[in-house]
């Protein structure tokens, strides 16, 4: 192996010690340890009941020179508070717990070439088999050298990437909102935007741009917010000031909540003078009031597939080609509520 994990042998319980109380051999511990299949069913769970009665560990170097694995996937994100990337993590963590890996998490304040490089040199540092990286801003610049001792899928919507990766069909979600809009009628949509440098915001904005001038409507200019409920709340301020404004088109469902929120204070009552239609479909959007029209996300189903990604570039290697296609990119749907009507004649 090129790296071996900076661990000592577990303390307290021994191997011998397991041995001993399930009745078996050293090296069928050993076989359970590692995983290995030569085991019966009936044999596994008595060792295994051994391990937890004596507060066995088994050790992590060991079984990393028997097995060539550490058991471990790191994770790199930019954004903890991002709703995307906690609903992606949730599905990684639940997924490994699953198939028996652990994960290490780093959070990168900045999203610099130097500041990811260091996160993931760190991880593979703490002894990981693979990398999956959320949002991963700054990976298609021609600077920035990942290891490439560790396979490494990346949870985004592009594919200009050179490693596997797994992420919403942003564009068709903006569409599906737009679309829904201008079918009720709605002369054109503006939109709350979010922050510039988030790669979501940016494609959710330029989708939204292109179904406009498809559709042959005006495209009035797009609003920046910063996905918090006060920015969509201070936009809205600005935006309603002007009555030929019936339709709001915000990039995530937080600020669509400070857009009610501006609405109601201005006297714009939702949906009949003012439409608004969110994305993300959080848990609380349906009741907002009025409940609003968003667009759903399966984020734990990208989750899934970069773990089934890298634990399978792990595993077996020759079975797990760079992925590419256009089924790597899950798509949203629409779910419409009571926050989008025909405007008023």
């Amino acid at each position: 192996m090129s790296r071996l994990p900076g661990t000592r042998a577990a303390k307290g319980a021994s191997m011998a010690d397991v041995a001993r109380l399930a009745g078996v051999s050293g090296q069928t511990i050993s076989r359970v340890a590692n995983g290995n299949s030569r085991v019966t069913p009936q044999t596994r769970r008595r060792v295994e009941a051994a391990m937890e009665q004596l507060g066995y560990r088994a050790n992590i170097a060991a079984r990393a020179l028997a097995t060539g694995r550490f058991g471990s996937i790191g994770v790199v994100t930019f954004n903890l508070a991002a709703v995307g990337n906690i609903r992606i993590l949730e599905a990684v963590i639940a997924g490994a717990q699953r198939r028996d890996y652990s994960i290490s998490l780093a959070v990168v304040d900045t999203p610099t070439e130097h500041d990811v490089q260091a996160a993931v040199r760190g991880l593979t540092d703490r002894a990981v088999d693979g990398v999956i990286v959320l949002e991963a801003r700054v990976l298609d610049t021609p600077q920035l050298q990942l290891p490439a001792e560790v396979p490494v899928v990346i949870a985004d919507s592009r594919s200009a990437h050179p490693h596997p990766t797994f992420g919403m069909d942003e564009a068709a979600g903006a569409r599906a909102a737009v679309g829904h809009l201008l079918d009720l009628g709605h002369a054109t949509v503006h939109h709350l935007a979010g922050p510039t440098g988030s790669n979501p915001a940016e494609r959710r904005r330029s989708a939204w741009k292109r179904m406009l001038k498809r559709a042959g409507r005006p495209v009035p200019p797009a609003m920046t917010g910063d996905w918090t409920p006060k920015s969509g709340y201070e936009c809205a301020l600005q935006l309603l000031r002007d009555d030929a404004v019936t339709a709001i088109f915000a990039a995530n469902d937080q600020m669509a909540a400070g857009v009610l929120r501006a609405a109601a204070e201005l006297g714009r009552g939702v949906p009949h003078d003012l439409s608004v239609v969110g994305y993300d479909d959080l848990d609380t959007s349906p009741y907002l009031s009025p409940p609003l029209t968003s667009v759903s996300q399966d984020l734990g189903a990208v989750g899934t597939r970069c773990l089934d990604q890298v634990i399978t570039m792990i595993e077996a290697p020759a079975e797990a080609p760079p992925h590419s296609g256009p089924d790597r990119l899950v798509r949203p749907e629409l779910i419409v509520r009571e926050s989008t009507a025909p405007p008023r004649n």
